[in-house]
């Protein structure tokens, strides 16, 4: 795939418009109905888009949860969440609700399922309920925060490999009541992988900050302090506003990002209104 700029992508003739949210992330793709069978034209600038802007939101797209499996699909295969809850009859689309017995708890910059041998190219979020304020999800380039890292970082990261794990999810499955016996079946299943520090992006060949504060666990053949101290460093990185963009989320939204690219947080400011999303995740390769 090329590696156009925003400013080249959208001087192209394109079948719809952009509206950039900021300098290098985060566009609304307009004039697009999903619910439609796309072109092979129409998914190839679409997956452009992507490329280009590492998420990207279409708004007002009432769809139905088969159409929203068929547009996803469209980029790949889909993956079943083994932690989260399933929407019936769905097992690829996730359903996440927060209410007043359960807070929003996304509020953590992390790029998805990187305790993944195989990690998520993208997924594909839609909003079914919002909140009536709040709730916002920021998104983070991933390669700008690269590329503004000094030379001397840049060197000691240079092969460097880190060891990630779903955690997490496993302190909820033994609060769940799951026994031992389950719990050391998912880690047979779901051993800890080991990432590049730094990734290159399989179509832009683009290198970015692939680790995060959700799932990363140290850097391999490291001291703990050096290893805590770097990461702490690379997790920081997402936090910068001039790498960021914030989509303000409306009833049939959709965001679709490059978890290849970027890092996201879902604001939890919201708490006790409802919010409820359904998700669905592509299947990606094995980074290097």
């Amino acid at each position: 795939m090329s590696k156009f700029t925003p400013d080249e992508f959208e001087s192209k003739d394109l079948p719809f418009e952009v509206n950039r949210l900021s300098p290098t992330i985060g566009g609304e793709i307009l004039g697009i109905d999903l619910s439609k069978s796309l072109t092979k034209e129409m998914k190839d600038l679409i997956y452009e888009a992507l490329l280009v802007y590492k998420v990207i939101f279409f708004r007002d797209q009432d769809l139905t949860t088969e159409e929203h499996l068929d547009f996803s699909n469209n980029f790949g295969d889909l993956e079943v969440h083994p932690f989260a809850p399933h929407k019936e009859s769905f097992p690829e689309v996730l359903k996440i609700t927060h209410n007043e017995k359960s807070p929003g708890r996304e509020n953590t910059w992390h790029s998805d399922v990187t305790w993944r041998k195989e990690p998520s190219l993208g997924s594909v979020l839609r909003m079914i309920e919002k909140p009536e304020h709040g709730g916002d999800t920021l998104f983070a380039d991933m390669y700008a925060a690269y590329d503004d890292l000094n030379d001397d970082i840049k060197d000691k990261l240079e092969g460097a490999i880190a060891v990630h794990d779903f955690a997490g999810f496993r302190l909820r499955l033994i609060k769940d009541g799951k026994s031992q016996e389950e719990i050391e079946a998912f880690n047979e299943k779901y051993p800890m992988p080991e990432h590049p520090v730094i990734r290159t992006h399989p179509d832009t060949k683009n290198k970015v900050i692939y680790v995060n504060r959700a799932f990363t666990q140290y850097i391999k053949g490291w001291k703990k302090e050096d290893s805590d101290s770097m990461l702490e460093f690379l997790y920081s990185r997402a936090s910068i506003p001039e790498y960021q963009c914030r989509f303000s989320w409306e009833n049939n939204s959709i965001a679709f990002w490059d978890n290849r690219a970027c890092q996201h947080y879902a604001a939890s400011d919201y708490w006790p209104n409802i919010r409820k999303v359904e998700r669905v995740t592509i299947i990606g390769d094995r980074p290097y």
